[in-house]
């Protein structure tokens, strides 16, 4: 009987301390990552980038400029995503890596004919605003 209590209690002791040492399966982790998501009214393509106006609020519309060299590399600090027609609008999503700018993700139509596609004429020079681009501040 005497065996029988012990057994019983070492297996009790080592199923427990097997199931104490499991980590709940509803614990939540939060992202290091955080992101905005803003509508392009107007991409601009010139030689060295793209200088893009989004959505500020209602009336309001600010614009930033993107480096092309961001788009150059897999894993870059830019994404371009070329959509097919449909309903869906371009946009602009910036991401930040614990408050910091992390990277630029365009979707864009691939047809360059739609409204929102531009060209900045080759006589105006932008040349200066897409040196020393390091990150990515939205306006709201």
């Amino acid at each position: 009987m005497k065996k029988i209590l012990a057994l019983t209690v070492l297996a009790v002791l080592f199923v427990g301390g097997s199931l104490s040492a499991q980590q709940p399966a509803h614990v939540i982790r939060e992202s290091e990552y955080s992101y905005f998501t803003v509508h392009i009214e107007r991409i601009y393509v010139h030689r060295l980038g793209f200088v893009v106006f989004y959505r500020r609020g209602a009336h309001h519309f600010a614009h930033t400029f993107i480096p092309e060299e961001w788009f150059t590399e897999a894993g870059g600090r830019g994404e371009l995503i070329r959509m097919r027609s449909g309903t869906a609008w371009p946009t602009m999503t910036v991401f930040y890596r614990n408050g910091e700018f992390s990277h630029v993700r365009l979707r864009v139509r691939r047809n360059r004919m739609h409204q929102t596609w531009g060209v900045v004429p080759f006589t105006t020079n932008l040349d200066e605003f897409f040196q020393g681009i390091e990150e990515i501040r939205l306006e709201f």
